[in-house]
């Protein structure tokens, strides 16, 4: 069950840097979270934030693997929108973080470029309402993000365009995680021999 969805977004006037976080509460059976709170399953649940990309715009926008990177691509690869450095993961026993730092991409300025800002998903656990549910706090955060339409064009434009999509897109995304149905990593670092 999802509840508590919420969105936070802010520009930095003096820099033009954004800052955005979608977050929900999740709350799971305990036995269920038990078996996923696991390093592979966090990098399962960062592939299935790219999956969804893929798939609600209908493989319009992909996610390209290597080794060193992740790009999201409009169509094919020259059109990167967004290359992200490899993924950082974090996790301990209340807390899971994957964060992909921005390097570069056509929706980028200059100056938000070499790992400056980055996107990441936070997941918190707590105690739920009895013994048997737990409840996860998930937050999707782009932070420091200069995005080239507001550099370019206009922060008015960038606003009803980029960032109205990008917090829609991301509520869905959230919402879809009550199904628990998690994509297998592309990459497998975590997946035991």
């Amino acid at each position: 069950m999802i509840a508590d969805l919420g969105d936070s977004t802010s520009l930095d006037w003096d820099t033009g840097a954004v800052r955005s976080v979608q977050r929900a509460d999740l709350v799971v059976e305990e036995a269920a979270l038990q078996e996923m709170w696991t390093p592979a399953h966090l990098e399962r649940l960062a592939r299935t934030y790219w999956r969804f990309l893929s798939r609600v715009t209908l493989g319009l926008i992909h996610v390209s693997y290597a080794d060193d990177e992740r790009s999201v691509v409009l169509f094919a690869r020259p059109l990167k929108l967004l290359t992200f450095q490899a993924p950082e993961y974090e996790v301990d026993p209340t807390r899971g973080l994957v964060r992909w730092r921005i390097a570069r991409g056509l929706l980028v300025s200059r100056r938000g470029r070499n790992g400056r800002g980055h996107l990441q998903i936070e997941v918190r656990r707590s105690p739920g309402g009895d013994p048997e549910h737990a409840r996860l706090h998930v937050e999707v955060e782009v932070a420091n993000f200069y995005p080239s339409i507001a550099s370019r064009l206009s922060r008015r434009l960038y606003n009803v365009t980029q960032s109205r999509i990008h917090v829609i897109v991301t509520h869905a995304f959230l919402r879809s995680l009550a199904r628990l149905d998690l994509a297998e990593s592309r990459v497998g670092r975590f997946n035991e021999p």
